[in-house]
C-alpha cells in the first residue's frame, strides 16, 4: 500500500508543477482534466502526509519513553497510545481512499423507472419515485431534463426516462438501481387493505460518443405521430422516433418534443447509455467469474427497498437499514441512505481486494 501512496504523491507533486505551466493554463480542455485529477489525488495525498507525519511523531515520542524522568516517559507512553490510535484510524481511509474509483462516477446518469406488478397503484408509486429523485437532484442543485414519459390517466407512470445531469451523479445515485416495493392503501380501496407493488430504477451512466460508438448502418429509424398529451403538433405531424439497434436488438422511442430533430437526439442519448449499460454489465459478469464475492451485482430483478406507508417506514434490504421517515426520504431526503450504501460497497470492495491479495500471496 505504501509503495502505491509514494507513486501516488510523486504524480501529485508533478500535476501541481504541471498547473503552474502556461502551455497547459492555456489549454482550458487539458488544464480541466489535470485539475480534476489533482483534486482526485489531494485527498490521498493529505491523508498519507499525515500518516508520515504521526510515524514521525511515534518515533519522537519512543526515544522520550528512554528518558530517565519517570513523568516524562508517562507522558511519552500516552501521547505514543494516542498517535498509534491515529495512525490506524488513518491507515483504514487511505485503504477506502486506495480503491478503484468506479470510472463512471463523475457522470451524468440515465434513470429510468417503470411500474411493475400492481397496475395503476405501481404506476402512482412510479411517479412518486420520480419526484423523489427530482426533490433530491434540486438538493444537489442537479439539472433534471424527461428524455419520454408515458403517463396513466390518473398522475401515475408507466415508465419515465429522465437525464439527471450534475457533479457525481452516478456516484451518488447508481445503488438505487433495483425493485422498490411499496405497501399502502389505495385511494380505490373501499376495505382498507394493504396492497404491495413493485416498482424498477435503472440508473445508466451516460455514454458519450468515445464510450460507444453506433455505427448508422446498424439503426433502424421509425418515425410517426405523436399520441397523447403534447399540443397542437399531436396527430399531425411524424415527430415521434422510434430506434431499433438492429445487433442487439434494444429499442428506443421518443415523442415529448414536437420537434422530429429533438425526439431523434434525445432517443440517441437513451440508445448509447443503454448500450454502455449492457458493455458495463456483460464485463462485470465476466470478472465475477473469477472472484469469490459479487460487488454491487446490480441485479434489477432484487428487490432492493420496501417504503411501507401504514408504518411510515423505509427500509434497504441489502444493508438492513431502517428509518422510520417516509415522508421526508419521498421528498428527497435520501442521503443517509445514499452515504450507508456508499460505505456498505467500499467495505466489500475493500474486502474483495484482501481476499485476492490473500489468494495471491
Amino acid at each position: 500500500m505504501f509503495d502505491r501512496l509514494k507513486g501516488v504523491e510523486s504524480r501529485f507533486v508533478e500535476i501541481e508543477h504541471l498547473l503552474s505551466q502556461p502551455d497547459i493554463i492555456q489549454d482550458q480542455e487539458k488544464f480541466q482534466k489535470i485539475a480534476r485529477e489533482h483534486s482526485e489525488l489531494s485527498k490521498i495525498v493529505h491523508a498519507y502526509r499525515n500518516h508520515k507525519s504521526i510515524v514521525s511523531q511515534m518515533e519522537d515520542a519512543k526515544e522520550l519513553m528512554r528518558d530517565s524522568d519517570p513523568d516524562m516517559k508517562e507522558l511519552a507512553r500516552n501521547e505514543l497510545t494516542e498517535l498509534t490510535e491515529s495512525k490506524d484510524s488513518l491507515e483504514k481511509d487511505l485503504k477506502f481512499l486506495l480503491i478503484p474509483k468506479d470510472p463512471n462516477d463523475g457522470k451524468n446518469v440515465l434513470i429510468e423507472i417503470r411500474a411493475g406488478t400492481g397496475g395503476e397503484e405501481a404506476a402512482l408509486f412510479a411517479a412518486d419515485l420520480f419526484r423523489m429523485y427530482s426533490r433530491y437532484a434540486e438538493h444537489q442543485a442537479w439539472k433534471v431534463e424527461v428524455m419520454s414519459e408515458h403517463l396513466t390517466g390518473v398522475g401515475g407512470f408507466k415508465e419515465v426516462v429522465a437525464m439527471i445531469s450534475g457533479e457525481d451523479a452516478y456516484r451518488l445515485l447508481k445503488y438505487e438501481s433495483g425493485t422498490h416495493r411499496v405497501q399502502r392503501v389505495p385511494t380505490t380501496e373501499s376495505q382498507g387493505r394493504i396492497h404491495t407493488s413493485a416498482v424498477t430504477v435503472a440508473v445508466l451512466p451516460e455514454a458519450e460518443d468515445v464510450d460507444i460508438q453506433i455505427d448508422p448502418n446498424e439503426l433502424k429509424i421509425d418515425v410517426y405521430r405523436s399520441t397523447g398529451p403534447g399540443g397542437q403538433s399531436v396527430n399531425t405531424t411524424d415527430s415521434a422516433v422510434r430506434i431499433t439497434h438492429v445487433p442487439s436488438g434494444l429499442v428506443v422511442t421518443c415523442q415529448d418534443e414536437k420537434s422530429q430533430h429533438k425526439n431523434k437526439a434525445k432517443a440517441l442519448k437513451v440508445l448509447r447509455a443503454r448500450l454502455l449499460d449492457a458493455k458495463n454489465r456483460e464485463q462485470h459478469d465476466k470478472r465475477s467469474e473469477e472472484r469469490k464475492n459479487q460487488v454491487g451485482s446490480g441485479d434489477r430483478s432484487e428487490r432492493i427497498r420496501t417504503y411501507n406507508f401504514p408504518q411510515g417506514r423505509v427500509t434497504d434490504h441489502r444493508i438492513g437499514l431502517t428509518l422510520y421517515k417516509l415522508e421526508n426520504i419521498l421528498a428527497g431526503d435520501i442521503q443517509e441512505i445514499v452515504d450507508q450504501l456508499i460505505t456498505f460497497y467500499q467495505t466489500q470492495a475493500l474486502q474483495d481486494i484482501d481476499e485476492i491479495r490473500t489468494v495471491d500471496n
